[in-house]
């Protein structure tokens, strides 16, 4: 087999992952895809990081081709350079998994992969989280969400499980190679049971107190958002669809439903009738808004607690700048915040749009207080960083709050993956989460991450959910990545131990 064939395979095998994930759910085609393109590397490739490289860009490139969206619709640039763009991009994603096997391929014999590669694979993929903020979208794990591996996800996280998919599909690949079917059967059967097993266990307790909450859907246009004539319709919007809702213990707005700075007087008018309204009807309010302030020129993407902050009491009145608020801390690179400002903003729209000069808010802040109860927030992105979320969790928490504004990403599988995600958060940490969006997806699950209710994209609506509160955190809460890690190194030594023997 050519190369030209190897590597458009590879780029075809990993193009299919994509159908592994949200809104597809075709959990075991990663069992399949991975395997066949480590076999195919190792088999008939020459240059197996190269292959690997074609590969990471057909799953990128298929797997996040909703950025695309963003960059054709709203970046103000020609479809010949937007396409451009999008494979820099998944280029540069596909370097990960080709740095990945071009370290297993110079340090180890394929039939030690299944041990080297967990570990191996952990850290690239923690560079590829964290390098310029980190880009950690796709992460292997989110497709076995509803696999029998799911049972995992308390005990060792979404990081945990990626290791363990990496390993069994490492298995399956060397299997093929050398004929040897049983070791890869054993091990998947071992780890599926132990999933199955796991997913049985009630790591949390539900308390007998439930929590209603409302959430406002406003399907704003992305293309009006920030046209100053929309400000008042836009929120006059949301304030007709909340009014039938106030009897809800909390009413959650969207990321930056109150388009206006939150100095300028109409915001600074319309928190303070907002506070005041939610207050007469004995709730809370959550809303988005951003703030500049003048003086020092900084920018923050906030949400902000008005109305009752503990049962049947408002101690903390909106004012400007109040301390019942939240500052997003990760930062979405080009929406939000701009690499290497000077060069790149005079190129081209994309890289100067509205709303993209934000500063990062503390990495551990205060939960919001909302009717008395504790609201871990986290807006848009950052619902992808685990690590993040954890830190924000105390011991009085008492629900997962996500915000955000999909309607950047249109009709594409983008804003199905972000609400896989803010899923995966629910079961990690085994609490409620709900999830309130500009134009969808809007949802709530529970502490198990069934799902409590959904609305459909594109539609001004409201869903209203009960959700059953929970006492007690779950093993990854306790340990986080420490579990896993220390296995995979163990696997890992193991592996050169073996190596260096084999080589002596």
């Amino acid at each position: 087999m050519n190369t030209f064939a190897v590597n458009a395979i590879a780029t075809l095998l990993g193009a299919s992952l994509t159908f592994a994930f949200a809104p597809f759910g075709q959990w075991y085609l990663v069992y399949i895809c991975l395997p066949l393109g480590l076999y195919l590397l190792h088999q008939y490739s020459s240059k197996p990081v190269q292959t690997a490289w074609w590969f990471g860009l057909g799953y990128f490139g298929a797997g996040i081709s909703w950025v695309h969206v963003s960059i054709a619709t709203f970046g103000g640039l020609p479809l010949v350079v937007s396409l451009f763009l999008m494979l820099l991009l998944c280029g540069y994603l596909a370097l990960f998994p080709a740095i990945c096997v071009a370290i297993l391929s110079r340090f180890f014999t394929f039939a030690l992969w299944p041990l080297a590669i967990p570990l191996v694979w952990l850290v690239t993929e923690w560079v590829r989280a964290h390098f310029l903020t980190g880009f950690p979208w796709l992460s292997i794990a989110y497709s076995q969400i509803d696999s029998p591996l799911s049972g995992m996800l308390p005990v060792i996280g979404e990081i945990g499980v990626s290791a363990l998919v990496l390993c069994i599909s490492a298995s399956i690949a060397v299997g093929i190679a050398h004929k040897k079917w049983l070791p890869p059967v054993l091990l998947s059967l071992l780890l599926f049971t132990l999933g199955w097993t796991t997913k049985s266990i009630n790591w949390v307790t539900e308390s007998n107190e439930k929590i209603s909450v409302a959430l406002v859907q406003g399907n704003i246009e992305q293309s009006i958002r920030w046209q100053p004539e929309q400000d008042i319709p836009t929120i006059e919007k949301y304030k007709r669809l909340s009014e039938t809702h106030w009897s809800s213990d909390i009413v959650i707005w969207p990321e930056a439903a109150i388009p206006v700075l939150e100095s300028m007087p109409l915001a600074l008018e319309t928190l303070r009738s907002l506070d005041e309204l939610a207050t007469s009807h004995n709730t809370a309010l959550i809303t988005g808004s951003v703030d500049y302030q003048g003086r020092t020129q900084e920018a923050y993407n906030n949400l902000l607690a008005l109305g009752m902050d503990i049962k049947g009491k408002n101690t903390i009145p909106y004012s400007y700048r109040h301390e019942n608020r939240f500052s997003k801390h990760h930062l979405l690179p080009i929406g939000e915040f701009v690499p290497f400002e000077s060069l790149l903003r005079p190129l081209a729209p994309i890289f100067d749009l509205p709303m993209s000069s934000f500063n990062r808010g503390d990495f551990e802040q205060e939960n919001l207080l909302a009717n008395g109860y504790h609201l871990v927030p986290a807006i848009c992105y950052e619902i992808a960083f685990p690590k993040q979320v954890k830190a924000n969790i105390k011991v009085h928490s008492d629900l997962l709050v996500t915000v955000s504004n999909d309607a950047w990403f249109g009709d594409s599988h983008g804003p199905h993956q972000h609400l896989e995600i803010a899923r995966m958060r629910a079961i990690e940490f085994a609490l409620p989460i709900v999830r309130a969006t500009n134009t969808g997806v809007t949802a709530a699950f529970d502490h198990r991450g069934d799902n409590l209710g959904q609305l459909d994209q594109f539609v001004d609506d409201v869903l209203n959910v009960n959700i059953a509160l929970v006492e007690g955190r779950t093993p990854y809460f306790v340990f986080g990545d420490i579990p896993i890690y220390l296995l995979s190194t163990v696997l890992f030594v193991i592996a050169c131990f073996v190596s260096t023997r084999s080589k002596a």
